[in-house]
């Protein structure tokens, strides 16, 4: 059987993990695909050959992605002389729409182009379906509207269901998490999800902190932890934390131990929230960009919520504390009142219940694998 060549191109951590996701599935169906491309330490251990690694990659504004418009144009380079090396079947494009979208414009017509992760054409500058249509050979989308959204301009494009169904389960017990971290079975706990970019934890922890001081003065026994992204150092969260006056651990790497054991959390925005969803934990989304990054963005977006969580049920499941309204103690009343509120509590683990039977089926990034090489099969 002939060696099929796949390159797949992903930036960020939250594309990492499923890049890596889909790569095993791709090699378990076919162990002779040869997957190479740019990823982080999750697709390098899935058995692809990494081109560039994606540290430094990830952007958080439009000032951010000016800063690195030298690094994309290497890597796009770098990209292109090795799709005119390899020859390969096919690329596989995850998430990461600002580069990934105008490097399909690039690439050689002749290759089919994947993409695995839609950009969120839906909630901003719709004006990208075209360029989807005309660069784009096949759509994997893990929401049922994004299918719908994308089917209406006639685009070739399946529903998965969300590989976090797969992925989102805690390595170990609560008793054993307790122990490890000298942490009270018997009292609250509080978890801080503030991102995975180091612009999101400088913008937003220390909203997060200073509500959770608030919210230690009510709840007097209350422990709090944070799940500290691996991508990050240690030294960013110490920095942020040192002057904080909270019962307070940072644990690094176990955010679904991390949040298997909370009683509420406090989740930036982004797929974390889905995360937070997944495992039925009442939460409420915060999100702040640097002002001039907000007021660029924000005229661009047209969903009227901004969690994940929100915009897939079509309904404020969850509260929203963005940009002007993420000011810590609206959101420690807000936490307070629902903690004081077991309807409103039961109310929102009802629709987190919804939202997570809405993703679908598990086993998405093996339905995704088969999609791709029946795909490849009669390209």
């Amino acid at each position: 059987m002939a060696q099929i060549k796949l390159i797949i191109i992903c930036g960020e951590a939250s594309g990492d993990l499923q890049a890596a996701g889909l790569a095993k599935e791709l090699l378990s169906l076919n162990p002779q695909i040869k997957i190479a491309g740019v990823g982080g330490t999750l697709l390098g251990q899935s058995g692809a050959e990494i081109y560039s690694d994606i540290n430094g990659l990830s952007v958080l504004g439009f000032f951010d992605a000016l800063k690195k418009l030298p690094k994309f144009f290497s890597l796009k380079k770098l990209i292109l002389e090795k799709i005119k090396e390899e020859k390969p079947k096919a690329i596989i494009l995850v998430d990461f729409s600002g580069f990934n979208l105008r490097l399909a414009k690039d690439i050689n017509k002749s290759i089919p182009v994947i993409y695995y992760i839609s950009p969120q054409v839906w909630a901003s500058r719709q004006g990208r379906v075209k360029t989807i249509k005309k660069y784009i050979s096949k759509m994997l989308v893990f929401f049922k509207f994004e299918q719908e959204f994308y089917k209406k301009f006639g685009l070739d494009v399946d529903f998965m269901g969300h590989p976090l169904l797969d992925i989102v389960k805690p390595g170990m017990d609560k008793e054993g998490f307790f122990a490890r971290f000298s942490l009270s079975a018997d009292k609250k706990i509080i978890t801080l999800l503030p991102g995975s970019r180091r612009q999101e934890i400088e913008n937003i922890l220390p909203i997060m902190l200073k509500a959770s001081l608030l919210i230690s003065a009510k709840i007097k026994d209350a422990q709090f932890i944070i799940a500290k992204s691996p991508q990050l150092d240690l030294a960013l969260y110490n920095r942020i934390t040192k002057a904080s006056y909270i019962n307070l651990k940072i644990i690094d790497g176990l955010a679904y131990d991390c949040l298997n054991v909370s009683d509420f959390c406090l989740v930036a925005s982004g797929t974390a929230t889905l995360e937070t969803a997944i495992m039925q934990k009442p939460f409420v989304v915060i999100y702040k960009l640097g002002l001039l990054n907000y007021l660029l963005y924000r005229p661009q977006v047209k969903t009227p919520y901004i969690g994940m969580v929100n915009i897939v049920a079509g309904r404020k499941i969850v509260p929203e504390f963005i940009q002007f309204q993420a000011i810590p103690e609206k959101i420690a009343e807000e936490i307070l009142r629902i903690f004081d509120n077991p309807s409103e509590r039961e109310r929102m683990k009802y629709g987190l219940a919804q939202v997570k039977a809405s993703l679908g089926e598990s086993g998405a990034a093996s339905r995704a694998a088969k999609i791709i090489i029946d795909f490849l099969n009669k390209a």
